[in-house]
This record gives structure tokens, sequence and C-alpha cells, in this order.
């Protein structure tokens, strides 16, 4: 995501954008796909060579963290790990401009949590202030929303430059306040978690759990396609997080779902999912 995230910066709100990842392999991985993504793009007409080329040269990699030294904004989309996401923005915090906008595309993490990792001082609110979660939905380069959730220390002025800037890249923008999984995955991952109970307690196959959504909701694709697209261990980190947060048990993950991912089953990226890639 953090590429198409990258990707969607440069070519829409023409911006200069450093990609960092801690992986040089990644980063050559990443640039190769938005190399063939703006190819495509170019092949079917919907983008001019000059413009495609353009984008393209807005994209810097690096793999240290001190390359944002200067930037402006900030849009982290690490995995959905608490702990590994507040050591970020607490470095984020001593390396970025004072005044920059320290994002995060967190779909279930409490933003409140991420912003007191910018400071060891409560009372102290100029890095927490900043830090705002812009959630992009997924592929971002073809999905129009956006949610924006403040913390309990987000200001005012880092929510208008956030809705602002999400704008200039094209997208919708839709608010929430920051409880366990905002607005699309309160709603969205109890969907895909019912729908994986009802496939492993024999209710139904998966093309048929699929089917039925597709054709009786007119939905793009069912629960269980779309759970392979997002990422199985990314379903079972947000549901954790639902249950962990909420202690609700209609919350509670799956048991086919925790098993899917201890068989490395994670869905398109992986090859295998509830289905085959």
């Amino acid at each position: 995501m953090g590429l198409g995230i990258a990707l969607v910066a440069a070519l829409r709100a023409k911006v200069p954008v450093t990609l960092v990842d801690t992986s040089q392999a990644s980063l050559e991985r990443g640039l190769k796909f938005a190399d063939k993504l703006l190819a495509k793009d170019v092949s079917k007409q919907r983008l001019s060579q000059d413009d495609a080329d353009a984008a393209r040269q807005l994209l810097k990699p690096g793999t240290e963290m001190d390359a944002m030294s200067e930037v402006d904004m900030v849009i982290e989309a690490v995995p959905e790990i608490p702990e590994l996401k507040c050591k970020i923005f607490s470095q984020l915090a001593q390396i970025c401009p004072t005044h920059s906008i320290l994002a995060t595309n967190t779909s279930s993490i409490s933003i409140t949590r991420i912003a007191a990792a910018t400071t060891t001082d409560p009372t102290d609110l100029s890095a927490p202030s900043r830090v705002i979660s812009t959630h992009f939905m997924n592929p971002v380069p073809v999905q129009k929303g956006v949610e924006i959730i403040s913390g309990l220390q987000t200001s005012s002025t880092t929510v208008a430059t956030a809705i602002a800037f999400c704008k200039r890249m094209g997208k919708i923008p839709s608010q929430s306040s920051d409880s366990p999984g905002f607005l699309a995955n309160r709603i969205l991952m109890p969907y895909i978690n019912e729908a994986i109970i009802c496939l492993e307690t024999g209710i139904g196959g998966k093309e048929d759990i699929d089917g039925i959504m597709k054709n009786g909701t007119n939905v793009p694709m069912g629960p269980l396609q779309l759970a392979d697209f997002i990422g199985i261990d990314t379903c079972l980190a947000i549901m954790k997080v639902l249950y962990e947060e909420t202690g609700d048990s209609k919350y509670r993950p799956a048991v086919l779902l925790r098993k899917m991912v201890d068989a490395g089953w994670l869905g398109k990226k992986s090859g295998k999912g509830f289905y085959d890639y």
C-alpha cells in the first residue's frame, strides 16, 4: 500500500515523494510495480507518456528514515503491529521538521496511542497534535475512499491539512472518530469473519458464500475473495485489535482464520488463500 500511496501522491498531487523501506529489494520491487502500473495506464490511454515519466521522476527511494528530515508530510504504511508503529512515530518526531504532518495508514490501531508515542511529556502537544490517520482503501490507485481519523491530541489544522491533501490526491475523505476499527473495518472485518465462520461450519462452500454476496448485494467481489486480496494475516491482525480493544465476543477471530495464517495461506500475496493464485 505504501507504494500505491506514493504513486498516487506523485501522479495526482504532483508532489515529490521520498519512498522509504528498510529493504532495498522491497524498494526495487515496489518501483518495478510502479513502472508496470504506469505503463498499463499509458497503454490504455488513461495517461500520457509524459505524465507517466513526470510522476516516476518524483519518486525517490531510500532505506534510511533520515531521508524524511525535510518532508512536509509522512504517510506510514507498515504492518498492523502497534509496537512497530509507535516506535516509528517516536523516531519520526525526532527526524521530521516541526511542521510536518505525521500520518498513519493504520486501519485499526488507536491514533491517540500512536500520537502519544511521539513524546515523553503528555503535556507537550507539539508532535502529538500533528499525528492523524489517513487510512487509504486498497488498491490505492483504484479506490477513491480514505478515512481521516483524529486522535485525542490531533489539532484542527492537522485535520484540515490532511483532508486537503487527500483531496489533492483525488480521494474522497470520510471522517471517523478514534474507535477500534474506525468505520471501514468496524463494518467490513466482522462481515469477512462471519463469512469465514460460515465456511468452517459448513453452512456453504466458498463459491456459494462469495456468489450470494456478489449476486445478491452487487458487491464486486465476495468476502472470501476480498480477504485474499486484503491479506489473511492483515484480516486476523485487525480482528485481534477489535477483539482485544473492545472485549466484545462478536469480534473474536474465526478459528479457520487463525489456521490459515498458521499455514502461511495469506491470500493473493502468498499464492494461496481461500483460492489459489
